[in-house]
């Protein structure tokens, strides 16, 4: 089956991809559009996942106010270039990044920077929970693994579900970017402020 131009043009419109990148997916899956922006998903995650280690020394301090002007945050985004710093997607992720810090009040942007001591005593809680059933110690242990990753998503920005789509993480939509725009990016830090 052939791909023609205007299916090339429809998914990279859809996902930003590359044009050969999109003929690519396009052909892997028969013409499905869908499919193919699965398939760009996923090599754009490893291709994220490769990036991680180079350095990102510019970016952008970005600040969004809500409408009612009673909420805002601001978030520093890094780059490895000035030239991504300026481009109109990475602007885009930003505001995205901001707003969603407005929406979702993250407490820290990844686990990592969870204190050892508050972990520590979210378990201790979630055991306290779980005493007096009859359930193996195993069995206990993975309930509250589970009830921990819970916790992450509703504190730490990377593993909360992103506002505009709640299929995918912050995250996740931080390696879509990665891929997309072809350099290594970070959220560093965000403060949030609120009147009241």
């Amino acid at each position: 089956m052939g791909i023609d131009a205007k299916q090339v043009a429809q998914l990279r419109a859809t996902t930003g991809a590359g044009m050969m990148d999109a003929k690519q997916a396009l052909e892997e899956t028969g013409g499905d559009i869908e499919k193919a922006i699965d398939v760009l998903r996923k090599k754009g995650v490893a291709k994220a996942e490769k990036k991680a280690e180079r350095a990102t020394r510019e970016g952008r301090v970005y600040a969004y106010i809500h409408s009612n002007g009673k909420l805002g945050a601001i978030v520093e985004i890094s780059s490895e270039t000035d030239f991504v710093a300026r481009n109109e997607k990475f602007l885009s992720f930003c505001h995205d990044v901001a707003m969603h810090v407005c929406a979702l009040d993250p407490r820290y942007v990844t686990r990592e920077e969870v204190p050892a001591d508050l972990l520590e005593k979210e378990k201790e809680i979630y055991r306290a929970e779980m005493q007096g059933q009859n359930k193996p110690a195993e069995v206990i242990e993975k309930i509250i693994e589970g009830k921990i990753n819970k916790w992450y998503s509703e504190v730490v920005l990377l593993d909360q579900p992103f506002v505009k789509d709640e299929d995918k993480t912050v995250g996740d939509l931080l390696k879509e970017h990665i891929a997309g725009l072809g350099e290594n990016m970070q959220i560093r830090r965000f403060a949030r402020f609120q009147i009241g």
